[in-house]
């Protein structure tokens, strides 16, 4: 009894001391991430060796053999570097540009120093959450117009390196297939599954050594194996145990390298990468090339050797991307100082600042901006260049025949647009306006040597009623040069009334005050005359008995006005009954006054002017030599049709006490003197 029980005991003992021995070599086995060997052993110490050996041989099995896998552990390896993932999550350094990026702006009135503050404020707002409310005024204190990024002219290839963040690891190169030529390497993650005599489905990592492990199977070495070969070298040291089965062997989760990006670029240093990662995603990892870096002369260096040189320009315009090199570990991206620049603005698709090699030209450089737009005039370029910069002279090209020419560092093209670009005026149509008594008033493009007459023409002819000699004819340019004349005389007349107000002197109030008032009075009329507003009237020289107008050039934008002949005179001003009268046969101008009551006493008649219907005016100051004079005979002058007679009022009168004040005042410092004299006389 007692000798059983003691058997017992020790029975028990073993088998506890065996699981416990089991489950620490699982735990062991899983805290160095190699779990299938765990499984594995767990199962030999329970089949036992005759167990072991049926399997090897494959021989004696009644169903398919199942071989534990360990997607547990990977699963928790993949969260555990997603966790670190997220929390590597950088930003990278943001893009300076260059000082030739800053003055290509600039020649396009664009301020990257003040955008930099519209962004920043920008991005403070939308922190906030207040962008759409405070888009109107986060910048009126600093900023006074928003500048729009679209317009903001970059250098080729800068749109590569946004300001955006990235994730550390290889999240950035996101997943993808591996190419056929991938060499399978140390850490990374084979999916291998196996169906048949056997069954299994089995994640397995690369060891130091350069092996997976498969249970039953043992080690196979797949380092430096091809992907292309990775499921024949699987298949070949599988069957060497197990017959009748399939296998699929693919790559998981790969393994991340290490490599530098060094010279000049925006944050040069040791990076963390996927396997899969070539030089142009290592470069977009570090932010690309700075300002003063490269994006044609980029190397790639390999155990201290020059493997590849990398030009972004074929990449970018070309799409070959043959020269984009796989990264391995280690490996070393140098990028190299800027060459020479040159910015192309203008009618291009896409207005660019590019960088030049050796005996590229004016073809490449369009070419780097996309061609030529729409609307560009393709028959020539203007250049600036670096040397005649300080004298500011512009080279224009003849296109195509100068698309060979050379570029240099610094020079500034610009391709000019077609429409914006006007021809000469003996090349260019006119669009005319056409109003009043024509068949067919409306706007018209004419020839470009078209003339008035031509114009008349186009509108269908004029109608019975049309009367020629009150024509108006106006022309946009004429209105421009006659606003800027009218503003000149403004200023000049506001300035010569400010100069005699600030020069007078007052002795009694009244003086001061009449002064007030007088200023005041000038500034409502400078402001009554800043209203007024030129037409660009051109006044025609046509007989008031005219059939036809004048062979006068037409240009684009002219208005003509053909009127219907009237019956009435205008008279206005300084007269009893101002207002608009019939006009009879052979009437005079006196005799149209004489309508209207005649002037009245505050009129000024020696200053009466007739302003014709064609615009002409005759003054009464005109002698009859046509200078200014007096004793005209104005007033027996044939009245016209459309006529408007203005009668002025007589400015620089005074009172009868006004006088009478300023003669006593006179007599009295004269009497003054008188007595003085006196004075003297006596003594």
């Amino acid at each position: 009894m007692d000798i059983s029980a003691h058997r017992a005991s020790v029975s028990a003992i073993t088998g506890l001391t065996q699981l416990a021995r089991h489950a620490g070599t699982a735990l062991l086995a899983c805290a160095l991430g190699v779990g299938t060997l765990a499984a594995h052993a767990a199962d030999n110490d329970n089949l036992g060796s005759s167990a072991s050996s049926s399997s090897s041989s494959g021989d004696g099995m009644s169903g398919p053999v199942r071989l534990n896998s360990s997607r547990s552990t990977s699963d928790s390896s993949n969260a555990q570097n997603s966790t670190s993932t997220t929390s590597g999550e950088a930003r990278r350094a943001r893009y300076v540009p260059n000082e030739f990026e800053i003055y290509v702006n600039k020649l396009l009135g664009i301020d990257l120093q003040q955008l930099e503050e519209q962004q920043k404020l920008e991005r403070q707002a939308e922190r906030a959450g207040t962008l759409a409310s405070s888009s109107s005024n986060s910048g009126s204190a600093a900023i006074t117009k928003r500048i729009n990024p679209d317009e903001v002219v970059r250098r080729l290839g800068a749109s590569l390196m946004l300001d955006e963040p990235l994730s550390g690891g290889n999240v950035g190169d996101g997943p993808r297939e591996a190419p056929t030529d991938y060499l399978i390497g140390i850490g990374d993650e084979v999916q291998v599954t196996l169906w048949g005599s056997v069954d299994a489905d089995l994640r397995l990592t690369v060891d130091r050594s350069g092996r997976i492990t498969i249970p039953r199977v043992g080690p196979i070495m797949v380092a430096g194996v091809r992907y292309g070969d990775l499921n024949d070298v699987v298949r070949g040291r599988v069957a060497q145990v197990f017959k009748n089965f399939q296998v699929s062997a693919t790559l998981g989760r790969l393994r991340s390298i290490r490599i530098y990006v060094t010279g000049f670029t925006s944050k040069p240093g040791a990076y963390t990468v996927s396997s899969l990662a070539t030089v142009v995603s290592g470069l977009i990892r570090a932010g690309g090339p700075s300002g003063a870096g490269s994006f044609r002369n980029i190397e790639l260096r390999r155990n201290g050797q020059l493997v590849a040189q990398f030009d972004a320009y074929d990449f970018l315009l070309k799409g070959d991307k043959s020269s984009d090199r796989p990264l391995q570990a280690e490996d070393v991206i140098h990028v190299g100082p800027i060459g020479p620049q040159v910015a192309i603005l203008g009618s291009v698709n896409k207005a660019t600042i590019g960088e030049l090699k050796p005996g590229e030209t004016v073809e490449d450089v369009l070419a780097m901006a996309g061609g030529f737009s729409a609307v560009a005039d393709r028959t020539r370029v203007s250049v600036e260049r670096l040397s005649d910069r300080i004298d500011r002279r512009v080279v224009e090209l003849a296109l195509p025949q100068q698309l060979k020419a050379n570029v240099g560092n610094g020079d500034v093209l610009r391709v000019f647009s077609s429409v914006n670009s006007e021809l000469p005026l003996y090349k260019q149509y006119k669009r005319v306006q056409v109003e009043g008594e024509v068949a067919r008033p409306g706007e018209y493009v004419l020839a470009p040597n078209a003339t008035l007459v031509d114009a008349i023409q186009a509108a269908g002819g004029l109608t019975p009623q049309a009367y020629i000699f009150g024509t108006d004819f106006s022309r946009e340019s004429v209105r421009r040069s006659q606003q800027e004349n009218y503003d000149r005389a403004l200023r000049d007349l506001e300035t010569e009334f400010t100069r005699n107000t600030s020069t007078q002197r007052t002795s009694t109030a009244d003086e001061a005050q009449a002064q007030v008032a007088r200023a005041n009075n000038t500034s409502r009329l400078i402001e009554r005359l800043r209203a007024v507003r030129p037409t660009g009237r051109i006044v025609l020289q046509l007989e008031p008995t005219a059939s036809s107008l004048p062979p006068l050039t037409v240009e684009s934008g002219d208005r003509l006005l053909i009127p219907a002949r009237p019956n009435t005179v205008g008279v206005f001003g300084s007269v009893f009954n101002a207002g608009s009268y019939l006009l009879t046969d052979n009437s005079s101008v006196d005799d149209v006054l004489k309508l209207a009551g005649g002037p009245t006493r505050g009129a000024d008649p020696s200053s009466m002017f007739v302003l014709r219907a064609n615009g002409s005016v005759i003054s009464a100051r005109q002698s009859s030599s046509g200078w200014l004079g007096f004793g005209s005979n104005m007033t027996s002058m044939q009245a016209l049709p459309g006529d408007t007679v203005f009668v002025p009022e007589e400015l620089n009168k005074t009172t009868f006490i006004q006088e009478a004040k300023d003669w006593t005042q006179i007599l009295y410092q004269f009497g003054l003197g008188v007595a003085a004299l006196q004075t003297l006389k006596n003594n």
